[in-house]
């Protein structure tokens, strides 16, 4: 069975599946729709000898193995062609399809049946806890096409150079502050507990190690007290990667529970002083934070060894009416 001929049984699946949608009184549901397609196939199909398996392997990908063929089944009680598909790493793919077609019931509005080429229809990647592809009948420019790479070079890479790809699209897609919540490989999973910690309620030891880490990562906290948004990088990432909630951005750097800790004193720099007093743990992180963050926050991966030399440059570019590089790690 060629691909020509493939199609073929495909437009002659539509005709059926697109008139019984049109003239049912109940919307059938995407579980049943699924299943009249491939009652339907069958039926055009067993004409010339051709059998379809009626109970696959659940979760499977593609919904419809037919030898080297498979279709992907998705359905909307709403006008429109777009749904979300499949996890990007394919994990549970049928090896033995080589060619993947996409067919949709679409019951909303006028309800009718199309198919297309799946690798055609892939229009975006939803980014959850598992990025997942969305996909569109008609739609005008492909993903792969705006990545640089035909989708079958795409699939067959490992894990972690398909996740080079899914960042590289969602960075270009973000928004002037917008950041990156899951940027490190797929073999290294960034989680986090589902239960939301204030940073108030945090003990002594877990402040000092996160404000280290807010610190180095986001240099432009030493901004002047009127520049906008210098906190909003330290305390999404404290949110984003740890799980932490922080309602004052102050509590981190310049509140006087932070920059006296460690002298009763008032008065003077509280972001230097606070800076001062976490000196050892924010070396610590300088050493133990991944590669892929400070290509994040910094746009760059720094040697282990240059970080804090690094970090004091870009502390010297931000603060207006201070030298940092001249009171830390002095």
């Amino acid at each position: 069975m060629d691909i020509p001929f493939f199609e073929s049984i495909l437009d002659r699946a539509i005709i059926v599946l697109t008139k019984e949608l049109a003239s049912c009184a109940n919307k059938p549901g995407s579980q049943k729709f699924e299943n009249r397609v491939r009652e339907v196939l069958s039926e055009v199909l067993s004409e010339n000898g051709v059998e379809i398996d009626m109970a696959p392997p659940a979760q499977e990908f593609p919904d419809i193995v037919i030898g080297q063929y498979g279709i992907e089944v998705k359905y909307s009680e709403k006008d429109t062609w777009r749904s979300i598909a499949n996890s990007v790493f394919e994990g549970r793919r049928n090896e033995s399809v080589k060619h993947v077609y996409l067919l949709f019931g679409k019951a909303g509005g006028i309800p009718e049946v199309k198919w297309n080429k799946y690798e055609n229809s892939i229009m975006h990647v939803r980014t959850s806890h598992v990025p997942r592809f969305e996909v569109e009948i008609g739609t005008e420019k492909p993903l792969f096409e705006r990545m640089g790479i035909p989708y079958e070079a795409f699939r067959i890479l490992p894990q972690h150079e398909k996740m080079l790809f899914i960042r590289e699209y969602a960075r270009s897609r973000m928004k002037p502050g917008e950041r990156l919540w899951w940027i490190e490989d797929s073999d290294e999973p960034h989680t986090f507990s589902l239960e939301v910690k204030l940073y108030t309620k945090l003990s002594g030891e877990e402040k000092l190690k996160y404000r280290a880490e807010a610190a180095l990562l986001c240099p432009q906290i030493v901004k002047g007290s009127r520049a906008r948004g210098k906190y909003d990088d330290a305390t999404m990432y404290l949110l984003t990667f740890h799980g932490i909630l922080c309602n004052q951005a102050r509590d981190l750097f310049t509140a006087g529970s932070v920059a006296m800790r460690s002298d009763q004193t008032r008065g003077g720099n509280y972001m230097l002083r606070a800076l001062q007093d976490i000196e050892p743990q924010i070396e610590a992180a300088a050493n133990y934070l991944g590669s892929r963050l400070f290509v994040e926050y910094w746009g760059d991966d720094v040697p282990k060894n240059l970080r804090i030399k690094k970090w004091l440059e870009m502390l010297d570019e931000h603060a207006s009416d201070w030298v940092p590089s001249q009171e830390l790690f002095n």
